[in-house]
């Protein structure tokens, strides 16, 4: 079992910022990666359509003999994950929102959130902000378009720009000085961002806060793999060479289009 794949889905190719960071903690694990991309975005849907498609692919995953899972979306893992860890017998880790490292790490006293409406109205996201924001104030930004900009492989440009300072003016106008970028396709578009923003504005996403946790929970459960270099499988709902294309252009530059 310990040999046994991780799986790892999203609603499109935004999980493979996570993906990314899992490998380069884990370069043993065999992955595989579903891109959830005929349904994306989630956010907007229903909560229960975004439950049975989580359970679909879930049971997909299991069937190919995985051990852990990763709900690589913050709208998922709101909508489902609880769900999934009552429902399935394997381990489960889902994203959050960095709030807590981000409070910790502002100057100013105040922090930008960029995320999905539908991560911003969630009650994981309220509790989080109560647990840790003490008080720093924090300023939410959805970010509608983004996702849209990601999935299409349009990570720079005159409408991506145009997008990403529509949202991060607004809370740089606030004095925010840390900025969440709380939406896993946000990663692919750090360096607009960063330019924007200015060198002295710190973005945090939480890629490699998941990794830590994915390895933390293969340690406790003995489920390590032995192996070296671990394979990579993609899978998508949506069209194949697009789309899949697209995930193996992300996987292999990452954040720095």
């Amino acid at each position: 079992m310990s040999d046994a794949p991780i799986g790892v889905f999203d609603s499109g190719v935004g999980g493979v910022s996570v993906l990314r960071e899992i490998r380069a903690l884990l370069p043993g694990e065999e992955l595989i990666y579903y891109a959830d991309s005929a349904y994306c975005p989630y956010g907007g849907q229903p909560r229960e359509a975004i439950q049975a498609r989580a359970c679909a692919i879930t049971e997909l995953l299991l069937a190919r003999g995985c051990k852990l899972i990763v709900v690589a979306c913050n709208t998922a893992t709101i909508a489902a994950v609880e769900h999934l860890r009552a429902t399935y017998p394997v381990p489960f880790v889902g994203m959050e929102p960095a709030v807590k490292p981000a409070v910790a790490a502002t100057r100013s006293g105040v922090v930008g959130v960029l995320a999905t409406g539908a991560a911003l109205a969630g009650e994981k996201f309220h509790r989080l902000l109560a647990a840790h924001a003490r008080d720093v104030r924090v300023i939410t930004r959805p970010c509608p378009g983004w996702v849209e900009q990601v999935e299409a492989g349009e990570l720079d440009g005159v409408r991506t720009r145009a997008l990403v300072e529509r949202d991060v003016r607004p809370l740089l106008a606030e004095n925010a000085d840390v900025l969440v970028l709380g939406c896993t396709h946000y990663p692919f578009l750090r360096p607009i961002i960063q330019q924007i923003a200015g060198a002295d504005t710190r973005l945090i996403d939480t890629g490699a806060a998941v990794a830590r946790q994915v390895r933390r929970v293969l340690e406790r459960e003995g489920l390590l793999a032995r192996a070296a270099n671990g394979r990579l499988q993609w899978l998508t709902s949506g069209d194949a060479a697009e789309v899949l294309g697209l995930c193996e252009r992300l996987f292999a530059v990452g954040t720095t289009v």
